[in-house]
């Protein structure tokens, strides 16, 4: 099955409100004029059933799949495109709410457990303390620096380009970093 990037007609579908009951009652019996605005009504039936179901192209479950990469780009998803429909459309509901973590540990956890489907190490050098005395020692390292580590079944070198184009895009923006994506160990089959 090949599916169009566009919509289109759909063979069959009937109108919602046919444009020959909204004729003056002259053209009721008028067989011509019935089947020109038949010709209309198979034409504007697709975008009357986009209007009718509008709600649903926004929720990401409901939405087909060529518009939930669409809604993607609008909401700020972190997707390439290249990702299994069920992971595009978790990306895409948790858009927004990654916006309100993001250049934090758990944003930048919770942004490549969506675009992977795995979980990442994360290394960084910060670190908060309390101490009832002043001019304590300052936790964590002088430098800052983040680490990202991803253990994947099977990697490419494509994985690390992505996994570094996310991490750019979802660290704090002073943090320097790298990454590093691996094998995943493999358990015998029992």
């Amino acid at each position: 099955m090949t599916t169009t990037p566009y919509r289109g007609s759909v063979d069959g579908l009937g109108s919602s409100l046919p444009l020959g009951t909204m004729l003056p009652a002259v053209f009721a019996d008028d067989d011509l004029a019935q089947r020109f605005v038949g010709g209309l009504d198979d034409v504007l039936a697709p975008i009357l059933n986009v209007l009718d179901c509008l709600d649903t192209y926004f929720d990401p479950a409901l939405t087909p799949a060529d518009f939930a990469r669409w809604l993607a780009t609008w909401v700020g998803a972190e997707t390439d495109g290249t990702e299994p429909e069920p992971r595009l459309r978790a990306a895409v509901a948790a858009a927004a709410r990654l916006h309100r973590v993001r250049g934090t540990r758990r944003g930048l956890s919770e942004a490549i457990r969506l675009a992977f489907g795995a979980e990442p190490e994360i290394t960084e050098s910060g670190g908060a303390t309390w101490n009832a005395r002043p001019l304590g020692p300052f936790p964590g390292k002088p430098r800052p620096h983040l680490h990202v580590a991803l253990r994947l079944p099977d990697p490419t070198p494509a994985d690390a380009h992505r996994l570094d184009t996310l991490v750019a895009a979802a660290r704090p923006a002073h943090m320097p970093y790298t990454v590093q994506v691996t094998a995943a160990e493999r358990t015998p089959e029992k």
